[in-house]
């Protein structure tokens, strides 16, 4: 390809424009940055691990249009890490009599569950059950009310950073 048909597919594609002008793009930007790097730091300095504080981060932009589609968004994150708690345990318990197809049974109960939500409106969040059992079965912590707590506050300062960064980025650079 010359160098002037790359020119012209360039020229082509669709510049994206999110409607803030080029300073509030910055602010913007630069708040959810200074958020996120507290929310690290917080994180880190009680001994929590910093990915499972971005799950939270995540969970809570998942569907950041109001506090309440976020609020359910973490909602569904922590039922996420307690289903793939109960998921886990289900497993184990079915390795007995099913073999090689007990994980594949409970996933499938399990995908029955989370799917079948969709439509609900607090419980809808596919991508955070989702999430919230990847976190749960990363973390590989034991089956401890520790370890729940463990996820739920790393969780939870993610979830608090996403809505500082909301609302600061509402009021100071939308």
């Amino acid at each position: 390809m010359s160098s002037t048909q790359v020119q012209q597919t360039h020229q082509n594609q669709p510049q994206a424009n999110h409607g803030q002008s080029r300073g509030k793009f910055i602010l913007w930007t630069l708040i959810a940055s200074v958020v996120a790097a507290f929310a690290a730091w917080l994180s880190a300095a009680l001994n929590l691990e910093v990915w499972v504080m971005f799950a939270g981060f995540i969970a809570w932009f998942s569907r950041p249009t109001s506090l309440k589609n976020s609020a359910a968004a973490m909602l569904c994150l922590w039922l996420g890490i307690a289903i793939g708690a109960v998921s886990h345990i289900a497993t184990g318990a079915l390795i007995p009599s099913l073999d090689h197809m007990a994980l594949p049974a409970v996933v499938f109960l399990v995908a029955i569950l989370i799917v079948g939500l969709r439509t609900h409106g607090i419980l809808g969040n596919m991508l955070t059950w989702f999430l919230g059992m990847v976190t749960y079965f990363a973390a590989e912590l034991d089956l401890a009310a520790a370890s729940f707590m463990h996820l739920a506050i790393a969780t939870a300062i993610g979830g608090l950073a996403g809505y500082t960064c909301q609302t600061l980025n509402r009021r100071f650079a939308e």
